[in-house]
């Protein structure tokens, strides 16, 4: 049984991280920000399958600025993602982030800072202390070395040093997030680090890279630091739509039993017997159960031999053959059909349980 850590509770805008609030789904967008209308446009497909927050990025005043149309467009809370330039950072906060992402040790300055930490509580937003391995303070570096998985107290130092700043100025309504793209440094670094403090934490593999990669190594970091109840919030960083960052993050949590979202979909790995496109099918149906919101277990399998019986707890599932194929229920065979047919209907009865269960609920 997983027990999360406890942590204090902070809120980004509606969504409330750390406390008793669930793991929290995020992801950023790869527009450019001051592209309202590209920018409004992936956010909108990011909430469609349920992220919950997002980051975008604020390189220039164009970009702080358009963060107001922005937001009176999107249905989930926004944070702004500032780098270097305090004038940016309470350009955004004017403009209506709910969040801002900052390295406080890189503003320029404590005066600088204590504007950005000003700005902030007149808002009433939080703040992310955000640290990767490639930004680093110079004497850290030298006392503690590059964090290792071994010795990641760099990171960890550099954490802490960047909140004490904050708690100077008596702000105290933030997340942190240390990140490496190394697996093994960013476990044992958030391991460390969550054994200090109790504040919430933002976790994920940085330049994690490319959807197998990326998924593979976030996988392994989160899934174990999820499982010894550490992390409130992440993002899966893929170099890919960020729309796969939520689905891979939602199928992390499911497979943790932490959060479900949605249909389930197993599929077999494919044999002999496939007589069916059925890389073609199950991503087909896979896209369509993006958009569906109940919880239902779907299966997506290669041949009517073994389809019913190997996938039996399945509430509902399709299976190929040799120019027809089957629908089945528990098992049980509903419907034989020829192959033509059998994605379409096959989609209409998802619609139709995902109807009947919403009028049962409600």
């Amino acid at each position: 049984m997983i027990i999360r850590k406890k942590t204090r509770q902070i809120h980004v805008g509606n969504v409330a991280i750390g406390g008793d609030a669930p793991i929290v789904v995020q992801s950023m967008t790869n527009t450019d920000t001051a592209d309202v209308e590209s920018t409004v446009e992936q956010i909108h497909r990011l909430q469609d399958v349920g992220c919950e927050l997002i980051r975008v990025a604020v390189p220039d005043v164009d970009a702080a600025r358009a963060i107001t149309e922005i937001r009176s467009r999107i249905a989930i809370p926004l944070i702004a993602d500032i780098h270097f330039d305090s004038r940016l950072a309470v350009e955004a906060l004017e403009h209506g982030a709910q969040a801002i992402r900052i390295n406080p040790g890189n503003l320029g300055g404590e005066d600088k800072l204590a504007r950005v930490v000003d700005a902030a509580k007149l808002h009433g937003v939080s703040i992310r202390v955000g640290v990767n391995s490639g930004s680093i303070e110079k004497d850290l570096l030298q006392q503690y070395g590059y964090p290792t998985p071994e010795k990641p107290d760099a990171l960890i130092q550099s954490a802490l040093r960047n909140v004490a700043l904050l708690e100077k100025h008596r702000f105290f309504d933030l997340k942190i997030s240390i990140k490496s793209s190394d697996t093994l440094t960013t476990i044992a670094g958030y391991q460390q680090l969550a054994a200090v403090t109790d504040y919430p934490l933002h976790v994920g593999v940085t330049e994690a890279g490319g959807l197998i990669p990326g998924t593979v190594k976030s996988s392994v970091a989160l899934g174990i630091l999820f499982y010894d109840g550490i992390g409130d919030t992440f993002r899966v960083s893929l170099t890919r739509d960020p729309i796969e960052e939520i689905k891979v993050g939602y199928e992390l949590l499911r497979s943790l039993r932490i959060r479900e979202r949605g249909p389930e979909m197993i599929s077999c790995p494919t044999c002999g017997r496939t007589r069916i496109d059925l890389f073609s099918l199950a991503e087909k149906v896979e896209q369509h159960l993006q958009t569906m919101e109940s919880n239902l277990k779907v299966a997506v399998m290669g041949c009517v031999v073994n389809g019913p019986g190997e996938a039996k707890e399945a509430d509902i599932g399709i299976a190929g053959g040799n120019g027809v194929g089957i629908i089945f229920k528990k098992g049980e065979i509903l419907k034989k059909l020829p192959e033509k047919e059998l994605l379409p209907v096959f989609l209409e009865e998802l619609d139709k349980m995902e109807q009947e269960r919403k009028q049962k609920q409600g």
